[in-house]
């Protein structure tokens, strides 16, 4: 039976006694929240993939509470993988690397890399320093579906198929992490997240490669959230520029069977009346941390179709604009 419990010790010491007994636990991030296991645990990391109906080849993050622990878990520490770390953890950065021997491919999909990050939310540091070891935890949603970004998105998504939910408020980044590649000779940008690539390419002192493109749905995906098809409500996703919008949305409103909407950045004028237009999304910042939200507010509205506006594709408007492009191919 889940229940919803706050963030107070005794609500900390049992998420990890549910970790350690093999069980499931939902923990908030800055980004959004986790479905988490025991990393070291293979019939509870097994688990995950059960719950969430995610592939088993697709692999996992490991959140673990401090970069002095990335030695554990990677085969070897490059001077780019601590400088990294160093710079953006905790953070939502995560640092895909050849995985130690003691990693378990289960974790991993079956993939000789394994991507590790150290969370920057009060709660999720906590219980990973009470717990002392990594947690898997990929978006605690089902597979494909909108990732949660409160502690109330989990509990309708997977009701009691977690032990244990802790309710850290809001994600505060709203969009998952960023993912760099560190294995190959230069790194590489595989999922714009939190962490822009202007502030890693600051950091590193020269330019990254960007591959975010997406992976076939049925292609074993490299890393989290790179499916072609992804982060997708019940609605249809529709993308439009504000200069094509009257357009597009004649089009929509003569083919859609039911209500559509409209999500923006900013209030728009000239819209015609039965559009449901959503609370603005604001800035790119302001966008990502709302997103998730509006997407599921959309289906709460019986939205046929949503209609969105994305925002310059620039800092983490790059990930607002991937997740919005995911979503619209899976409808």
């Amino acid at each position: 039976m889940t229940d919803r419990v706050e963030t107070s010790a005794g609500a900390i010491e049992r998420a990890v006694a549910a970790l350690r007994s093999g069980g499931l636990i939902a923990l908030p991030t800055e980004t959004v929240y986790g479905l988490g296991a025991d990393a070291s645990n293979d019939d509870a990391v097994r688990r995950v993939f059960e719950v969430k109906g995610r592939p088993s080849d697709h692999p996992l993050i490991v959140h673990i509470a401090d970069a002095t622990q990335l030695e554990l878990w990677a085969a070897s520490v490059s001077p780019t993988a601590q400088l990294l770390a160093d710079a953006f953890w905790p953070g939502p950065l995560t640092l895909l690397v050849e995985r130690s021997s003691s990693v378990s491919p289960v974790v991993t999909g079956g993939r000789p890399t394994v991507g590790i990050r150290v969370p920057d939310h009060p709660v999720a540091l906590e219980l990973l320093r009470a717990f002392g070891g990594g947690v898997a935890a990929p978006s605690a949603n089902r597979f494909g579906r909108v990732s949660p970004t409160t502690a109330a998105h989990v509990i309708a998504d997977l009701g009691n198929d977690v032990d244990v939910v802790l309710d850290g408020g809001p994600c505060r980044v709203g969009v998952e992490s960023t993912i760099v590649d560190l294995t190959g000779d230069v790194p590489v940008v595989l999922r714009a997240g939190g962490v822009s690539v202007d502030r890693l390419e600051e950091v590193l002192g020269h330019s990254v490669e960007v591959h975010v493109s997406a992976e076939p749905s049925n292609a074993g995906a490299r890393a989290s959230g790179m499916l072609e098809a992804h982060y997708a409500p019940n609605a249809k996703v529709v993308l439009a520029t504000e200069r094509e919008l009257v357009e597009v949305m004649i089009g929509v409103l003569r083919s859609a069977s039911g209500p559509v909407g409209l999500l923006a950045e900013s209030s728009l004028v000239g819209l015609p009346e039965d559009i449901v237009e959503l609370e603005p999304a604001g800035t790119a910042d302001e966008y990502a941390a709302v997103l998730y939200s509006r997407l599921r507010q959309a289906d709460r509205l019986g939205l046929a179709v949503l209609v969105c506006v994305p925002p310059p594709a620039v800092g983490v408007g790059l990930a607002v604009n991937d997740r919005l492009r995911r979503a619209a191919a899976s409808s």
